[in-house]
């Protein structure tokens, strides 16, 4: 049970500070800036990945499970527990953005600005690198260390700087998925919750290759 609150106090936190910061961004005029949400976004990741990595190993992301699940180095009974957990953390923090600020209409949700096929490459190539760089970084299934939380946290803030704008640089379903339930927005979320776990597998896939003699 501690791993999985873990999970979703972790996922909590990203939610609530990276889509906050883009709900904040929009009702204060655009103060916080489009490089400020990407370093937001890169700077919770590092500091939740620091906290609980060495409790649940820090995923806070469904695509980053799998991931490591079809590597071999995570448990299959684990899989759906750790995914409802980092769901149910990232519904709060939605809802809970949604009683504090009830007039804004997409809570931070990721929505193509582009085509929807656009946005579904991108996404599988930013989780490409995402699970990459992750899984060449972490021990086993577990994201700790005192370079993994910069590498990740690097990562992260690097793709949303530079794709965010374009299709919103989820690389993260429940990211993607609690917004746009708690918003009652739906448009374009199959990009966000297929994309995520083909890029992540393909990483996993392209490791493999790497380490094999």
């Amino acid at each position: 049970m501690k791993k999985y609150l873990s999970e979703a106090i972790g996922t909590f936190a990203l939610v609530f500070c990276g889509t906050g910061a883009i709900i904040i961004n929009e009702v204060s005029g655009g103060t916080v800036t489009h490089l400020g949400v990407a370093m937001t976004f890169g700077l919770i990741i590092l500091g939740m990945i620091y906290a609980l990595g060495d409790l649940s190993g820090a995923h806070f992301n469904p695509a980053v499970t799998i991931g490591f699940t079809v590597a071999g180095s995570f448990p299959v009974k684990n899989v759906v527990p750790y995914i409802l957990s980092q769901s149910v953390g990232a519904l709060l923090a939605s809802c809970l953005l949604k009683y504090l600020f009830p007039q804004n209409m997409h809570l931070g949700a990721t929505l193509p600005s582009g085509t929807d096929l656009q946005s579904f490459w991108l996404e599988i190539v930013l989780t490409y690198f995402l699970m990459f760089v992750i899984i060449r970084v972490a021990t086993g299934s577990k994201e700790t260390g005192i370079m993994a939380g910069i590498a990740i946290g690097s990562i992260v803030g690097l793709e949303a700087a530079f794709a965010g704008p374009i299709c919103g640089a989820s690389m993260n379903p429940a990211r993607s998925l609690a917004p746009a339930i708690v918003s009652g927005d739906l448009h374009s979320i199959w990009v966000y919750v297929t994309a995520p776990f083909i890029g992540s597998v393909l990483a996993v896939l392209t490791n493999k290759y790497l380490k094999s003699n």
